[in-house]
């Protein structure tokens, strides 16, 4: 069943004339606010536990790990089946994690090997929600509003971010027996409460949606279909370019996973100013994306990629360097709204240069990459610390980050020289689907 017809908005809201995407947009900031808040708790759960940078970056590693694993699988089921009940049986499982880590919260664990296979298990739910979550996106509007929706969608993201985080200090830091008479739940396993929640209105908000796909994908199963995504993107210098542009960008530069340390040994803030922290960049990037929304821009999509790289790597060299707590969330407010702009060219690249029934194996693909950025580059920045100490780790990565900025122009000129985004300019360029 298609959508019902868009009725129109005015300038930059474009894109919710759809129900559905409006529903689909209020789920993601359900999941996504539970998901932040979820994710420091579990950080300072860790690093209380053990006191080690190292245990942070394991974190990280135990969530990535499962894309290298059902990275395939996941495209695949994508193409294959209806991407809104892929969402919900993936929901559904991120639902069972949490339960599992409040159920660790209450027995006063002191291990973090039980929380890191937790981790796994929820690492394998977004590994297949992500690539059907993206897949889906472009069903949602009309193609015509495609920007505005990815700019939106990274809006909303980078909203529940802010929220989520800073939410999440707070309410790791209040006892629940303020709220509900006789519990005795405090710490991370109030925080777990409310993710359980925001997951519960999530599950609901998608099992709404009207946009039924069925099976995108009508060829027999085999390696060649499988693999399909990965040729497709090796066959494309401009998709290959900005998806390896992310990754080693945010590899070197994301410092995101050292904020636990740098609230408590260097800037002197307990919780609440992690929360702070981990909710700066957010803040920047919902800006930054509002601001696109309004006025969107038009030409040279390839070259303000790269410097929005460049101001990235930059604010963070001026992170790690920094001492005070106002400079800090200056930097790393920069740091997220020149990556809004790069999330928005390269998601936009990625789904109008990719046909429909291949957006599944593609997004998979993507999702590898973006994975790797980020699991793996908290793992990345955990080890570096280790070796280096937090501020050297987190320098020499914002260095790394401009290097690559330079570099890769230099590599992938078709992503230098990319323009409009839109089909016509783009599609043509790639070879067609395998």
């Amino acid at each position: 069943m298609q959508p019902p017809p868009p009725r129109p908005l005015r300038r930059g809201m474009e894109a919710f004339a759809s129900r559905d995407f409006r529903y689909f947009q209020l789920a993601r900031v359900a999941a996504i606010l539970g998901a932040a808040a979820q994710t420091l708790a579990v950080a300072w759960q860790v690093y209380s536990i053990t006191h080690r940078p190292l245990d942070l970056g394991y974190t990280g590693l135990a969530q990535f790990l499962p894309g290298l694993f059902f990275l395939l699988p996941a495209g695949h089921v994508a193409d294959r089946f209806d991407r809104r009940q892929i969402i919900l049986v993936c929901y559904s499982l991120q639902f069972a994690c949490t339960l599992a880590l409040l159920q660790l919260a209450r027995s006063g664990l002191h291990s973090v090997y039980p929380i890191y296979a937790v981790l796994f298990f929820m690492g394998t739910a977004r590994t297949f929600s992500g690539p059907a979550n993206t897949a889906l996106i472009p069903h949602l509007d009309p193609e015509a509003h495609f920007v505005n929706a990815v700019t939106w969608g990274g809006a909303v993201f980078q909203f529940a971010t802010i929220i989520g985080p800073a939410l999440g200090g707070v309410l790791y830091t209040l006892p629940l027996a303020l709220l509900i008479p006789g519990a005795r739940l405090q710490g991370a396993g109030i925080v777990y409460v409310f993710t359980l929640a925001t997951l519960v209105l999530a599950l609901m908000l998608i099992g709404s949606l009207h946009t039924r796909l069925g099976r995108m994908e009508h060829r027999a199963l085999s390696l060649k279909v499988v693999m399909a995504g990965f040729q497709y993107m090796g066959r494309s210098p401009l998709l290959l370019g900005a998806a390896s542009l992310d990754l080693f960008a945010v590899l070197l530069g994301g410092a995101v996973a050292l904020t636990p340390i740098f609230a408590q040994e260097i800037l002197n803030t307990g919780p609440r100013g992690l929360g702070l922290l981990r909710a700066a960049p957010a803040a920047g990037s919902v800006v930054m994306s509002l601001l696109m929304t309004r006025f969107p821009f038009r030409h040279r999509a390839g070259l303000r990629l790269f410097v929005c790289v460049a101001i990235f790597g930059a604010a963070t060299v001026v992170f790690g360097l920094s001492r005070s707590l106002a400079l800090s969330l200056a930097a790393l407010f920069v740091a997220g709204a020149a990556d809004s702009i790069s999330v928005v060219i390269r998601g936009s690249l990625l789904q109008l240069a990719t046909p429909p029934e291949m957006r599944g194996r593609v997004s998979a693909v993507n999702s590898l990459f973006i994975g790797a950025s980020n699991e793996l580059g908290e793992f990345e920045s955990g080890l570096t610390a280790q070796w280096w100490g937090v501020v050297r780790a987190t320098v020499y990565g914002g260095l790394g980050a401009l290097a690559v900025a330079g570099l890769w122009p230099v590599l992938f000129p078709s992503l230098r020289h990319a323009d409009e985004l839109t089909v016509e300019a783009l599609r043509p360029q790639e070879p067609q689907s395998a």
